[in-house]
């Protein structure tokens, strides 16, 4: 442990500090301060500057021999040094001690009280702390008297939004001179932000540090959406996906209760959200297609970087000039019929989402437990435009789990606690295409919602393991030759048969196969689980 006290010159007793204020308090703080306008719809709408995504580059994790073997090194868990840890929180304390104003959101992060973890988030900013307060848990009147007891093993956020480092600051730490950087520590269970306005690095920290956390209580931690059937409660499902994929748009479904829309923990006693509300992309969305989330969207709710008209103050879904990872942030409750508290039974289907930019995988398989577990380590899917800084088109993406950057254990850690829930509950797994597919024009389309939703349907209706399937020839996935009722072309199911240069097609699923070959490489597997990865 560092030698410098985990908040050595920060006084939150003052008047200067807000704590934990309402909701309408904090909308009113926020438009008194300019820091975002008000939406016709009731809505606080926001701009987060030059970040408009998360910043993988720039985020850091401190390395200390407590942690050091248990963490998978690399791209993903850059190392920063205790002294580099030190040199930056003494100039986070210094700057956000020299504010007029602090706002502090003490909370908890995990729907199952088992499991839990105390989280106190000091913002300088007022629509961050509404930001928190609407993602995280908010504690009872009875828990807040013994919180400061919870937070002597919880979690600390230091958000210094405006504070960029300094060349010379950021050379003292050993971290990219960029201005931005987000460093975490696993043994002082502390989150450090500078430089980036972009609310969802808060978040992210938490799952991360959910993610190191949980395994040791035999939880498995899990980057998915999950819903219940209303009239079921044994038909749990999860949406496992990277953003832009889909869980928040096909866990949210009127014939079934949201249990959350991101991240999840899978206990012995089922799952349990970690969050106490939803943060969705809404570029494009519309009353008919996400019904729910657009009628979620109301006061309590914060549009990030959403365009408004300036005189009739309505928003402009459909404008992606300033990112195309528009956001909205509401608590889950503002789901109708939400599952309160966020809690299910064990998962009866578990579903990975892709958006295949290639246009090559079946638009809905079903997985042997072998091809689980392969697709689950190697979570093929596409960087969608906007979700890290500097994508702006879809780009072929590997990312562990479905949630590599948010992964401080090795992957195969993780992909383990999976095999065993599946073999243990009998859970089904399917492959869903959220991506392209091709067309007669020989272009590119991405999968209509309503045929995806329809395939979903299939899924969790029991329907769709009862049709009859054809095997891929490269990638062995089994695709059903016909979903009945669903109204869903039949040629749509197999996508060979969606192009109309067919040696095309066998050239860029060949190319694909081979991909996913050189990804795979870079984990142990048994030999079983490496078989039933595609033909290259």
């Amino acid at each position: 442990m560092s030698s410098v006290a985990k908040l050595p010159s920060l006084d939150l007793t003052s008047d200067r500090v807000h704590r934990n204020l309402s909701t309408p308090v904090l909308v009113e703080t926020a438009l008194m301060r300019n820091e975002g306008k008000l939406a016709a719809n009731g809505t606080l709408v926001v701009m987060t500057g030059e970040r408009t995504g998360r910043s993988p580059k720039d985020k850091y994790l401190e390395d200390t021999p407590e942690i050091h073997d248990n963490i998978w090194w690399g791209t993903v868990n850059q190392p920063i040094t205790p002294e580099g840890f030190d040199s930056l929180l003494a100039v986070a304390n210094d700057y956000l001690a020299s504010k007029d104003d602090l706002f502090v959101f003490d909370g908890f992060v995990g729907a199952d009280p088992k499991y839990r973890l105390a989280s106190r988030t000091v913002t300088e900013l007022a629509w961050h702390s509404l930001f928190v307060k609407t993602l995280f848990i908010e504690p009872t009147e009875d828990e807040m008297t013994t919180f400061e007891d919870s937070l002597a093993d919880g979690w600390t956020i230091l958000n210094c939004a405006n504070r960029k480092l300094t060349a010379e600051e950021a050379e003292a730490a050993g971290v990219n001179p960029t201005g931005t950087c987000i460093i975490q520590s696993l043994t002082r269970k502390m989150v450090i932000i500078f430089g980036t306005e972009y609310a969802g690095e808060m978040k992210k920290s938490l799952f991360y540090a959910m993610n190191y956390d949980m395994p040791d209580v035999e939880v498995f931690p899990m980057h998915c959406s999950a819903n219940v059937a209303k009239n079921e409660p044994n038909n749990v499902a999860l949406f496992f996906g990277l953003s832009g994929t889909g869980k928040t748009t096909l866990s949210a479904d009127e014939k079934r209760a949201l249990i959350g829309d991101d991240e999840h923990g899978w206990s012995a006693d089922g799952v349990f959200n970690f969050e106490g509300g939803c943060y969705a992309k809404c570029i494009n969305l519309s009353a008919k297609t996400e019904p729910q989330i657009w009628d979620a969207i109301r006061f309590g709710s914060c549009l990030e970087n959403v365009v408004m008209d300036p005189d009739s103050r309505v928003p402009n879904y459909d404008d992606g000039s300033i990112t195309q990872n528009t956001r909205v942030t509401y608590p889950v409750e503002f789901i109708p019929g939400a599952q309160i508290p966020s809690v299910g039974r064990h998962p009866k289907n578990v579903i990975f989402l892709t958006a295949d930019a290639f246009g090559v995988l079946p638009a809905v398989s079903k997985l042997t437990p072998e091809q689980a577990m392969y697709y689950f380590i190697n979570g093929y899917t596409s960087k969608l435009a906007g979700t890290e800084q500097g994508v702006t088109e879809p780009q072929p993406n590997f990312s562990p789990c479905f949630g590599g950057p948010f992964l401080p254990r090795h992957p195969a850690k993780y992909a383990q606690q999976l095999a065993e829930r599946i073999k243990q509950h009998n859970a089904n797994v399917w492959l869903v295409n959220t991506g392209w597919r091709g067309t007669n024009e020989g272009t590119l389309r991405r999968y209509s919602l309503p045929y995806t939703r329809a395939m979903v349907t299939g899924i969790l209706d029991g329907s769709l393991a009862k049709t009859e399937y054809a095997e891929h020839p490269i990638f062995g996935l089994h695709m059903p030759k016909t979903i009945p009722g669903a109204g869903i072309p039949d040629d749509i199911l197999n996508p060979r048969s969606n192009w109309t240069d067919k040696s095309a097609y066998d050239q860029t699923a060949t190319k694909l196969a081979k991909l996913f070959r050189d990804n795979d490489k870079k984990f142990e597997m048994s030999d079983s689980v490496r078989a039933a990865g595609p033909k290259a």
